[in-house]
């Protein structure tokens, strides 16, 4: 693959970070991150918002200057080569950059003419691009018309037109139906096989980082907690077991008296009646179900899970994705008195 205007550097790996950290007005957004990728590996960045994902990815891109600490693109350093380092990657954020009044192929020449790209070369990539996602019928439609899934091919494609050697794709699936979902990961997917782009994937789903990823980095506060393939991941807590627990009557003070259990590693609620339960070992399963019934539990339904990356995430930072971001959400209202809570993503 051709990489436009690049002095190619020969580098060990695609991305190199080295102490990266980031503050905002005193408050640490990244803190001290290390982790290398290599050439042709999606990579994913996992945790909850407020983990600091985003703002790697920022600085990673060249938008935003470490605090301290450095990192490579490629070899190159990204504040002592910054313009370098923007020649070799393509970013799709979450926010979709497009014209609605534009249609699809004129968003595309807008884009490319930002790069600089010769016209009969932009015409020869779009023409391709737009095939890679099959919207050739579509070119000539208004981005307006399009649905989010529609949108959202443009979206990632746009950030492709300078052939990329990296491609940051920060959230690509939010706020999409699981169809349109389901599209972009096979896409993702696609372009990493068929053209061997090192792509940086952010996310808060579990199952998209699970399907997408050769190896994760799980963030939680500004650092990285754990960094290896999802199945090693997960073997971190196939050395107990995970039970799924549905009781009609559960409360605050039986969770509680579970919780006491001796070899119970953790316990997320899912809803009114659910509990996830990870134990130390097959043995702890007959004291919880007695810890139930000894406090009047009338247990409807148990199922033994494999252990997933939400188990890990759980393992690792004693809560759930979903239980940080909503504690989140409630102390930003506590803190600024009702209003819109400021994101460090």
């Amino acid at each position: 693959m051709n990489f436009l205007g690049v002095d190619q550097v020969k580098a060990k790996y695609a991305i190199e970070t080295h102490g990266l950290t980031k503050k905002f007005n005193g408050v640490t957004a990244v803190d001290h991150v290390f982790f290398n990728v290599k050439e042709g590996e999606i990579f994913g960045l996992l945790g909850p918002n407020g983990a600091g994902k985003s703002t790697t990815i920022r600085m990673l891109c060249t938008l935003s200057t470490p605090t301290d600490g450095t990192a490579t693109i490629g070899g190159h350093d990204i504040v002592k080569h910054d313009s370098k380092v923007r020649e070799l990657v393509g970013l799709v954020s979450e926010k979709m950059i497009m014209y609605d009044r534009l249609t699809a192929r004129e968003n595309l020449k807008f884009f490319g003419k930002l790069y600089n790209i010769p016209n009969d070369v932009m015409e020869k990539r779009i023409k391709e691009l737009l095939k890679l996602v099959h919207m050739e019928k579509w070119q000539n439609k208004e981005v307006g018309t399009f649905s989010s899934g529609m949108k959202q091919r443009i979206n990632v494609i746009r950030a492709l037109l300078n052939m990329p050697k990296v491609l940051f794709l920060d959230e690509p699936t939010l706020g999409l139906d699981p169809q349109s979902s389901s599209e972009i990961r096979e896409f993702v997917h696609k372009i990493n096989r068929e053209r061997g782009i090192t792509i940086i994937l952010t996310t808060h789903m579990m199952v998209e980082a699970d399907t997408l990823c050769d190896r994760i980095g799980i963030m939680d506060y500004g650092k990285i907690v754990a960094l290896d393939t999802p199945l090693n991941l997960k073997k971190m807590v196939s050395n107990g077991s995970v039970f799924e627990l549905n009781i009609s009557n559960l409360n605050n003070k039986m969770l509680s008296r579970i919780k006491s259990l001796k070899y119970v590693k953790s316990i997320a609620r899912e809803n009114e009646t659910r509990i996830k339960v990870h134990a130390k070992g097959d043995e702890t399963f007959d004291d919880i179900v007695d810890k139930i019934r000894a406090n009047n539990g009338k247990i409807v339904s148990i199922n033994s899970l494999e252990p997933t990356l939400e188990d890990v995430f759980l393992h690792l930072t004693g809560h759930e994705v979903r239980e940080h971001v909503s504690k989140q959400a409630v102390s930003g209202l506590h803190r600024h008195g009702g209003g819109a809570k400021p994101r460090i993503r």
